[in-house]
């Protein structure tokens, strides 16, 4: 369950993020960010760095190519490209967002759709078992 989902601004996206709150059943505020519309790899680190450091799990919601730009930034392992409604779970060592400016995390799982009849990881598999 995330503490926080920040998303772009753009219709996909945030139709994305209303989708993927109500199967949660999230009831915290999603952020469409402007600054998430094709914006600069660095931009997105740098909205990552700031977040409240009292929220554990984000959810980003973008476009290609600096989605799989940030996560080839923040993880040692080579994602070639992340296509549309790929997840991507990362978990970092960190006690503040803004260690993210030299730690790197370690890929929990790269699913997309085309895998799904093969392989859905056990979070993902949870939650379709409830709804």
């Amino acid at each position: 369950m995330p503490d926080r989902i920040l998303s772009s601004c753009a219709s996909r996206a945030q139709e994305s993020a209303d989708k993927i709150a109500k199967i949660l059943s999230y009831e915290g505020r999603i952020e469409y960010l402007q600054e998430l519309y094709y914006t600069p790899t660095e931009v997105m680190h740098e909205i990552l760095l700031m977040q409240d450091d009292a929220d554990d799990t984000i959810f980003v919601i973008g476009h290609n190519p600096q989605l799989t730009d940030m996560v080839n930034l923040l993880v040692d392992d080579h994602v070639a490209k992340i296509p549309t409604m790929g997840v991507v779970a990362i978990n970092f060592d960190i006690e503040h967002w803004s260690e993210l400016s030299y730690i790197r995390g370690e890929l929990d799982f790269f699913i997309y759709p085309k895998q799904f009849k093969y392989y859905i990881p056990k979070q993902i598999r949870a939650i379709l078992e409830r709804t």
